[in-house]
């Protein structure tokens, strides 16, 4: 299977999905595994992303390097305007179904995406495993990237964060601290500033 956007290993993307009955959006931070040529998602329960996924069958992976996207949708809500409408068609027992979804606009940091639909391959008491069959994609915008060590600092940090809010666990916050320092001394200032607003959804 051609992995489209998608390298070998776990692909660090925003997944946007939409709740089928309210037509709200979603997207947060997702690791994507690819390998041995399967693609698939670990979802765990309870989050709008799994519910969505459930109800609806598809969702986006959006390829972005703006680390503040990063942060705000592990947190909370991006607005309306960070979303675009698309539109493909799905093979359903031999016929080409209609469906819009909605992936990441260019102006949020979108590079290029990639659409799936899910099929669920386990479901145990904690998480949900969906295996992602490729529908459309597009690159939008692609953009060179010299490595930084600041944007796999703020992907790590905000892993750890997630989890500490929850637990208020001291190792995790001595983690965060780790990368934090990594960003503020390898990043640019767009780093610094999602590092911030980090930090400050774990103090609140």
């Amino acid at each position: 299977m051609e992995l489209g956007i998608l390298a070998d290993g776990i692909n660090e993307v925003i997944a946007t999905t939409v709740n089928p009955e309210t037509g709200i959006p979603n997207a947060a931070p997702m690791g994507i595994i690819a390998r041995r040529g399967r693609t698939m998602m670990q979802l765990f329960h309870g989050t709008h992303t799994e519910a969505n996924i459930r109800a609806s069958g598809w969702v986006v992976a959006n390829l972005t390097f703006d680390p503040m996207v990063y942060v705000e949708s592990a947190f909370g809500d991006l607005p309306d305007e960070a979303f675009t409408e698309i539109s493909t068609k799905i093979l359903t027992e031999g016929v080409d179904i209609p469906v819009t979804m909605q992936r990441l606009s260019v102006g949020e940091g979108c590079e290029a995406w990639e659409a799936f639909t899910t099929t669920i391959v386990s479901d145990n008491p904690k998480t949900l495993v969906v295996e992602l069959t490729p529908v459309a994609s597009e690159i939008l915008d692609l953009q060179p990237h010299p490595p930084n060590r600041a944007f796999a600092g703020i992907i790590e940090a905000t892993v750890h964060a997630t989890r500490y809010v929850m637990t208020r666990d001291p190792e995790l916050w001595a983690l965060i601290e780790q990368s934090a320092e990594i960003v503020r001394k390898c990043g640019g200032e767009e780093h610094v500033a999602a590092l911030e607003v980090l930090i400050a959804f774990c103090q609140e």
